[in-house]
């Protein structure tokens, strides 16, 4: 069996021509996950959006703890060596494992699965293929198994034509007269965390809306005041909620690193850290299964989550295809649109299909961090505490501000404020209600 394709072994689908003859020098010159001014200089004539979608790829290439399977139309990125089993299976898993010739350990579950680990490196896409077969199991059930899928924090870099923040002026002061929108109610927002000094830095906007706690910091830099990739992503996640819902509070938990990468088990854990207290979850994140599987952990974690409304994003891939956890049946899955000649269009970037139940504009100004994002061979970009960004990201804050704005309105809780939200008339097929 051939080993795992590590993510640097091909080029990614969706790259042009000459981005593809580049790749083996990108691979070859890629940073250390996260430092975005070493990366390879840009191409004549590559515009910031490409170099930023370049550089990311470059950082995923350089990351030891990252493997890609590569087969177009079903690419996912997931962890070496590990697979993920529903307890009851493990047993007969272990045993098949081994018949195989795979000695395997059983290392520390989460999310209410298993874990085996692999002491070498292994093909695990073609292992999961094959425990996943009914012929290997005559007259019993497959077992639940997956890779352990690697997540990405949806700010444009999911392949599509998006690209980084922008520098923006100051938002205005928060609109007095709507300081009751969302009151009494808590959105958690598993993201990057936010910026240490987001509350002093945004006294309007963001003073006293959540509790600081170092667990909960974005770590934001990659040396001096150089930003990573998606350093501060969930401090304009944060803006965007209170933009949408002015009176909410906020329970800000760090599920990715600054570089927009994270994995289930840390989705699970910051789903773990929420507080009693939160009654709508925005998760501005998400990522592709094998098979287009719904993720064992991730079902187990929400299930674990009555009384909640979850909000996703549904990824900024231009695709159809489910991505997760927002395509799971009790998440409001949210994709974008953007300004047209007369009025909202389908965003060019984002996901859409019936498994989408609400949109919004995904171009927003929200309140950012300060810093400089050094993409190399392009201009510096020097940020001073707010920024405009494009994403589904931002399109699902929105759509989680306007709910616990709905629940204050409406008097009703959470689920019921979600019911009442997707029973309108859908604006598209495959984009759900619109929110504005």
């Amino acid at each position: 069996m051939p080993p795992d394709d590590s993510f640097a072994s091909r080029p990614p689908a969706g790259l042009s021509r000459r981005q593809v003859m580049a790749w083996s020098t990108l691979v070859a010159a890629a940073a250390p996950l996260g430092l975005v001014g070493w990366g390879s200089p840009a191409a004549a004539g590559e515009s910031p959006d490409e170099t930023y979608q370049r550089v990311f790829l470059e950082a995923l290439a350089a990351d030891p703890d990252l493997r890609r399977h590569a087969v177009k139309g079903r690419e996912f990125l997931y962890r070496p060596r590990q697979l993920l089993v529903a307890h009851p299976d493990v047993q007969r898993v272990v045993g098949r494992l081994r018949s195989y010739g795979h000695p395997v350990t059983e290392g520390v579950g989460f999310g209410g699965v298993a874990r085996l680990l692999f002491a070498t490196e292994t093909d695990i896409p073609s292992v999961v293929t094959r425990l996943r077969d009914p012929q290997q199991w005559p007259g019993q059930p497959a077992p639940l198994v997956q890779p352990h899928h690697a997540l990405l924090g949806f700010g444009n870099i999911m392949g599509n034509p998006g690209g980084p923040p922008r520098v923006a002026a100051a938002l205005p002061a928060p609109d007095p007269a709507r300081a009751g929108e969302g009151a009494g109610v808590t959105v958690g927002i598993c993201d990057t965390g936010i910026w240490r000094l987001a509350g002093s830095r945004h006294p309007q906007w963001l003073a006293g809306s959540y509790l600081p706690e170092s667990d909960d910091e974005d770590a934001l830099y990659v040396g001096a005041d150089v930003l990573a990739l998606q350093g501060g992503h969930g401090t304009f996640v944060a803006g965007v909620v209170r933009q949408a819902a002015p009176g909410v509070r906020l329970d800000p938990e760090a599920a990715l690193n600054a570089t927009g990468v994270g994995d289930e088990e840390m989705l699970v854990a910051a789903l773990g850290r929420l507080g009693p207290q939160v009654s709508v979850v925005n998760l501005s994140l998400g990522y592709f299964t094998q098979d287009d599987q719904p993720p064992l952990p991730l079902v187990n974690a929400l299930a674990g989550l009555p009384g909640r409304a979850v909000v996703a994003s549904a990824g900024n891939a231009a695709t159809s295809r489910r991505a997760w956890p927002a395509a799971l049946d009790r998440v409001l899955a949210v994709g974008a649109v953007s300004a047209g000649a007369t009025g909202p269009v389908p965003a060019p970037y984002s996901s859409y299909g019936s498994w989408v139940d609400a949109c919004a504009m995904g171009d927003r100004t929200s309140t950012y961090v300060r810093g400089r994002l050094q993409l190399p061979g392009q201009p510096m970009r020097y940020f001073d505490g707010f920024a405009a960004w494009t994403g589904t990201s931002f399109a699902t804050g929105h759509v989680a501000g306007r709910l616990a704005a709905l629940m204050t309105s409406a008097g009703l809780d959470a689920e019921a404020a979600r019911a009442a939200l997707v029973a309108g008339s859908r604006w598209h097929p495959d984009y759900g209600v619109l929110v504005a």
